[in-house]
């Protein structure tokens, strides 16, 4: 993934749009080809993407995390499932962890300690641990440790709080399923 990918254009368009601002960033960095048609047109195709993924939820409320796993589902053509982050960490992190090295990038879930407001994309390992994560708010990359996700010090604007990851399922969940 280059440096160029994130910046000023890949600001989310609204206020409610980080889940889909983060399933176009998700295809972007899995398509370098529709990158580059996408890049001109971000915001018209983060919007046309909101109205397609959410069907009957109320937009007000933002993007549920099974209409991400659903679209990421399609994106990429791997089973992903959402599952709560939030008082168990540390098999969270390695959830993260492990979709990474499958190759796919992982939409994560944050807010405060009472609600889930705002949605990321986990795009890469880093080194000792952390990750690369795109916050569509300023339209940039950040890395994040594994002991400020462990912490609830996530620092990702004013979302401290793990709450869902979304991830492809691995295969030994599939065996389960």
């Amino acid at each position: 993934m280059t440096a160029p990918l994130f910046g000023r254009e890949l600001r989310q368009p609204d206020q409610r749009s980080c889940g889909p601002s983060c399933l176009v960033v998700a295809r972007m960095v899995l398509d370098p080809a529709y990158a580059e048609g996408t890049l001109p047109r971000f915001d018209a195709e983060v919007l046309a993407t909101h109205r397609r993924v959410i069907r009957v939820w109320p937009r007000a409320l933002g993007t549920p995390p099974w209409a991400v796993a659903r679209e990421m589902s399609r994106i990429t053509g791997v089973k992903y499932s959402w599952r709560l982050a939030r008082w168990r960490r540390d098999p969270a992190y390695e959830r993260v962890l492990a979709g990474l090295r499958t190759g796919l990038p992982v939409p994560l879930y944050v807010g405060s300690g009472l609600l889930p407001r705002h949605v990321v994309l986990v795009v890469d390992e880093a080194e000792a641990g952390a990750v690369d994560v795109y916050n569509p708010a300023p339209g940039r990359l950040t890395t994040l440790s594994r002991e400020a996700f462990a912490a609830r010090e996530l620092g990702l604007g004013s979302w401290d709080v793990p709450w869902f990851t979304v991830t492809p399922l691995t295969p030994p969940e599939r065996m389960r399923e």
